[in-house]
């Protein structure tokens, strides 16, 4: 999807940063295909086990420790992607602000910057309020949301139990995301000095309907 975003766009990228890489599934991914990759994270665990995998496969990647509101690189790519909901984690407008002038920053000329976001439509009828859960052998969750809609944030109550020996070990997290709206962002990412080219739906390149539960911008370094 991500390539033929890069097609549609007539990017033909070597060089690729992921931000927000998480343990590095989209990197590896890229990186058989034969792209360039970077990939940047704030937790030290998930990408130590980037680390792990990637090495298990023979890929060269760069991962890098950092934040992506504040990160610095050693120079200029030709795209850079922020995926699976990662900018609703940045609560505050004004640190979506520095990822975006970060973004032009190290982007080379015409370079593309795709991110996508869960839609208010889906922290509102879909998250909120709601629990999910699985079970497996060795594993189980349970994931409860409740969801502030005048303060747009949903919170995320995770309770893990997996097997250790012939016990299980029980590990709780709590995530909170921020829902934003189409002119929210548009209007972030012109202040940064980027340029919206499309949004679409879910995993489309359509435009996004009322109801889609995930929208994907593309923005481009004139």
């Amino acid at each position: 999807y991500i390539e033929n975003i890069f097609k549609s766009n007539g990017l033909k990228p070597s060089l690729i940063l992921d931000l927000g890489c998480g343990t590095g599934s989209f990197c590896m991914e890229m990186s058989q295909r034969g792209y360039d990759m970077i990939g940047l994270d704030i937790s030290t665990d998930m990408l130590s086990c980037a680390k792990e995998k990637s090495f298990d496969k023979g890929l060269d990647i760069l991962f890098l420790n950092q934040d992506m509101t504040a990160f610095e690189l050693y120079g200029t790519v030709d795209a850079i992607v922020c995926l699976m909901d990662s900018l609703n984690y940045i609560t505050d407008k004004r640190d979506v602000k520095k990822v975006f002038s970060l973004v032009r920053n190290y982007l080379n000329p015409g370079g593309l910057f795709i991110f996508d976001i869960n839609t208010v439509h889906k922290f509102e009828n879909v998250l909120g309020g709601n629990v999910f859960y699985d079970v497996s052998d060795d594993t189980a969750y349970i994931w409860e949301n409740a969801y502030d809609k005048k303060r747009k944030l949903c919170r995320f109550d995770l309770t893990f139990f997996i097997k250790d020996g012939d016990f299980y070990k029980r590990h709780d997290e709590i995530h909170y995301e921020r829902a934003y709206t189409i002119p929210e962002l548009e209007e972030l990412i012109v202040d940064s000095g980027l340029t919206l080219i499309n949004t679409y739906g879910e995993l489309s390149l359509r435009k996004p309907g009322l109801k889609c539960k995930r929208i994907f911008f593309v923005c481009k370094k004139e």
